[in-house]
C-alpha cells in the first residue's frame, strides 16, 4: 500500500501564492513521472503539471506560466508552486503518478482563493 500525503494549502487572497508539498512511500516515486491534479466539487478531475525524472515538465492551460512543478528524488517528495492565484484555481489538489494510479490518490490538499 502507497501512502500519499498533500500538504501545503490553505487561504489565500487573489494574486497571493502557493507551495504545496506531497511526500510518498515507497522507491517507486524516483522512476516514474509524478503530476499533480486538482477537482472542485462536482467537477472531474483536472491535471495540472506533471514533471519526469529527467526534471523536464508540462502543464495544463488553466496553470502555464503560473505555476512551476518540481520534485527531490532524494526526499521522494514533489512540489507545485504557483504565482497570481486566482478564485478560479480553488480546489483539492493532488498528486499521483502520471497518468495516475488507483492506489495513489491520497486525500488531497484543499486551496481556496478569495477575490
Amino acid at each position: 500500500q502507497v501512502e500519499v500525503v498533500e500538504s501545503g494549502g490553505g487561504s489565500v487572497p487573489a494574486g497571493g501564492s502557493l507551495r504545496l508539498s506531497c511526500t510518498t512511500s515507497g522507491q517507486i516515486f524516483k522512476i516514474i513521472t509524478m503530476g499533480w491534479y486538482r477537482q472542485t466539487p462536482g467537477a472531474i478531475r483536472e491535471f495540472v503539471a506533471a514533471i519526469r525524472t529527467d526534471g523536464s515538465s508540462w502543464y495544463g492551460a488553466a496553470v502555464k506560466g503560473r505555476f512551476t512543478v518540481s520534485r527531490d528524488d532524494a526526499k521522494n517528495t514533489l512540489y507545485l508552486e504557483g504565482l497570481n492565484l486566482a478564485p478560479d484555481d480553488t480546489a483539492v489538489y493532488y498528486c499521483n503518478p502520471n497518468p495516475p494510479r488507483p492506489h495513489y490518490w491520497g486525500p488531497g490538499t484543499q486551496v481556496t482563493v478569495s477575490s
